[in-house]
This record gives structure tokens, sequence and C-alpha cells, in this order.
């Protein structure tokens, strides 16, 4: 009687194990060069750890539904592999060719094993085919989702080192804002100057918006929001960098700023700030 698929490939897999490790290294390196050639060593372990940890599931179940509890091991090493990957950068093709990249030595020794059966060799390569089918996908579905959360946190990194509060003055904060304010960026611009002005114990904190294209309702709103949360704090604002054609939009918004100083350029909001904490900038006597 013939051995079912699970049995079939359990028994190629524990009795050519080396061989298949061999060949399957090779396919690897031969496609995607230099780049796995750099890694080497771990390949080489991820591989040894897939086909063991492959060999005992398959010896252990007869599903196929690799969504299932007993596949969960296989999936646990998978998403390690394509969380790596994504993290160095291959692409979800290359992350997916190493589970692909197998099919190939296995399917020599089905052929091997049952070249006097040809109905059974073609049922136990469609069945091979389509399980690995699907450990493939799932790499790429894992993959993606990395690739997603490095992109997340790059934009994370990216919006703090574009939102950098400076201590211009004892008491005096600035924070050049450029490029589109929306509802995320805010939130780290806030916190940014509410935790400057704890660290500080500022008193001014000055907005300059030179670098903003454009101010609507939403962007107003979101400075708003700032300067109040700045003001729970202890600190007062100043909005700097208002340009003609921003404070006739401002004006055709109906925004209400009445209660915020605000001034054309950095340098006039930063005298206006010594004021208000009582410095003085005295010019030396015969100072060119």
């Amino acid at each position: 009687m013939t051995s079912t698929r699970s049995e079939q490939l359990a028994q190629i897999l524990v009795q050519h194990q080396q061989s298949l490790l061999e060949n399957w290294l090779q396919t690897l390196t031969s496609k995607l060069g230099r780049k796995e050639k750099g890694g080497e060593f771990e390949i080489r372990r991820q591989a040894e750890q897939f086909l063991q940890i492959l060999t005992k599931t398959l010896q252990t179940t007869a599903s196929d539904d690799t969504d299932g509890d007993d596949w969960v091991d296989l999936r646990h090493l998978l998403s390690e592999v394509s969380r790596t990957r994504a993290v160095q950068g291959f692409s979800p093709l290359d992350t997916a060719s190493f589970v692909f990249a197998l099919k190939e030595p296995l399917y020599e020794h089905l052929r091997s094993a049952l070249n006097s059966e040809p109905a059974t060799l073609a049922l136990e390569i469609a069945n091979t085919s389509s399980l690995f089918d699907k450990l493939g996908l799932f790499t790429i579905e894992v993959h993606q989702k990395a690739r997603e959360q490095v992109i997340l946190r790059q934009q994370q990194e990216l919006m703090e080192l574009s939102t950098p509060v400076v201590q211009l003055w004892q008491n005096v904060l600035a924070l050049p804002l450029i490029g589109t304010l929306d509802s995320a960026r805010t939130q780290v611009v806030m916190e940014n100057l509410l935790q400057k002005i704890v660290e500080t114990g500022a008193m001014i904190a000055i907005i300059d918006i030179t670098g903003v294209p454009t101010v609507d309702t939403l962007v107003a709103q979101h400075l708003l929001k700032t300067i109040a949360a700045a003001r729970l704090m202890g600190a007062d604002c100043i909005i700097s960098g208002i340009r003609p054609q921003i404070a006739q939009t401002i004006v055709h918004l109906g925004v209400n700023l009445e209660d915020v100083i605000t001034k054309a350029t950095l340098a006039d909001a930063f005298m206006i700030a010594l004021k208000k904490t009582g410095a003085r900038i005295a010019v030396q006597a015969g100072a060119e």
C-alpha cells in the first residue's frame, strides 16, 4: 500500500536530510547571490531547523492546514526568518525563496522513490507543491507586516528628528516647524515641547512656522492645541513666521489668535520673549 503524503515526505526528509540540506543551500546561494552568502552560517542554521521541524510535523500530523496548531512551530521559525530578512532589506520574493528553493530537491527524491508509480508521483508532487506554496505565502505575509512596522518606526523617528525643541536662552525655547502639521506629528510636537518645558522650566516657547507651507483650519487647530498644552505647563507661546499669505488665510478662516502673540520673524519673537523674561541684550561699546 502506498504511504500517505505526510509519511512519504517524512521518509524522504529522514533518509536524505543531509543531501537535501546541501542542495537547498546551494540553490539559495545561487539565486540570492552575495546577500545570502554574507549570512551563510545563519541561513544554514535556519535551514537545518526548518528540516527538523518539518520532518517532526509531518510525522505527527496528517493535516496540511498550515494555519492549524500542528504547524505552529514551523510558522514561528518562518516568522523569524521573514522578520529578519525584512529588516535586512530582502524583497518578499527573496524571502519566499527560502521555502520555494527546497521544492526541486524534494521533487528529485520523490521522482527517484516513485518512478514506477507515475500517478502517485504526480499526486505527491502536486501535494508537496501546494504545501510549500502555503508556507511561502506565509513568509510573504509576515515579511510585508514586518516591513510596514519598520517603515512606521522610521516615520516616527523622522517626525521626532524634524521637530527639535531648542533652548535659545534661559527660560526661552524655540520649536521650528517644517512641513505639513498633521494629527500624528502634532502629537509628537506637543510631547517634545512639553517634555522640554518640564526639563528646563522655560517660561516662553516660540513656535516658528516659517517652514510650514500652508495653514488651514486643521493646522490652526493643531497649533492652538499645542499652545493650550504649553500654557497648562506654565509656558506662554509666541508664534513666529507669520507671512502675509498666512495672515490672510488665518483671518479668512476665522481662527481666533487674539490672545496669542504673533510675529513675522523668529528674531522679532525672540526679542519679545527676552522682554517677557526680564532679560536684556546690551551692545558692547566699540563693538562693530
